[in-house]
């Protein structure tokens, strides 16, 4: 995105700057007292998250001349959640609102989007793996068991998943508000999805009940398995990902898998 479109459109007394971010399409306009939050192309049900109070104020969206759509959110002074706040109770009860909305369920589906059965998702990832992480030998075992438990993991009650639950994208605000930002991979599937990678990441095995009373379900073995089941794809999903990256990081979600299985 070129900035002089974001200066054609607020106008050149307006100073914008990049936001960050693995995109590259957030920026952050400022004028004397105001900030405002811009991103390119933003999911389009940013409309619905915000009034159900999940991601900060949107205040308005413009088509640009060459297509591109242009959302403006309400700029917060907020922090980021530590791994350690990710125990918190208002954690656990904003997830819980996410995957119980039917209005966020309603409009993906009027996008067109397609609920994500487990088989849809395992064969994504296998298709998307290089050779040599195939071969590798934990990665091997991991797929077996992907590929054996698949039977058994299907879920009906499918919900809107975030998709990426990492602690980096949950702020508070001065209040100490709580939002969950970044919704550009969101997807229909089980909410096991996001409740797993989650509880694996941040929350200690003896704490699990406790988080999962909080988030209003009961720890029962098939909740644990098909936790375990999303966790194990989404690791080697971040193997992936991380392969021409960041080796450390590889490394890490390598281990991670090892923990899991």
């Amino acid at each position: 995105m070129n900035i002089e479109w974001l200066n054609q459109l607020l106008g050149e007394q307006w100073n914008i700057s990049p936001a960050g971010g693995a995109t590259g399409e957030a920026y952050i306009a400022e004028l004397e007292a105001k900030r405002l939050f811009l991103k390119r192309n933003s999911s389009p049900f940013l409309a619905v998250l915000s009034a159900e109070g999940i991601v900060p104020k949107l205040l308005w969206t413009k088509r640009l001349e060459n297509g591109d759509v242009i959302s403006a959110q309400e700029w917060l002074d907020s922090k980021i959640l530590k791994p350690e706040d990710m125990a918190r109770d208002d954690v656990a009860s904003l997830l819980k609102k996410i995957h119980s909305s039917k209005e966020l369920l309603n409009m993906l589906q009027r996008i067109r989007k397609k609920p994500y059965y487990p088989s849809v998702l395992f064969e994504k990832v296998c298709s998307t793996l290089d050779e040599d992480i195939k071969e590798d030998t934990l990665t091997k075992k991991a797929l077996a068991f992907l590929q054996e438990e698949l039977p058994v993991t299907c879920y009906e009650d499918m919900a809107v998943c975030h998709g990426d639950v990492n602690h980096n994208n949950w702020i508070v605000d001065e209040i100490d508000q709580l939002y969950l930002i970044d919704w550009d991979g969101a997807v229909i599937a089980d909410p096991a999805m996001d409740v797993g990678m989650l509880l694996y990441c941040y929350i200690p095995t003896a704490k699990w009940q406790g988080w999962l009373h909080a988030y209003g379900l009961e720890m029962t073995d098939e909740l644990l398995h098909r936790m375990k089941w999303y966790a194990v794809l989404q690791t080697i999903s971040s193997i992936q990902w991380y392969k021409t990256k960041d080796k450390e990081d590889r490394d890490y979600w390598y281990a991670f898998l090892q923990n899991i299985l």
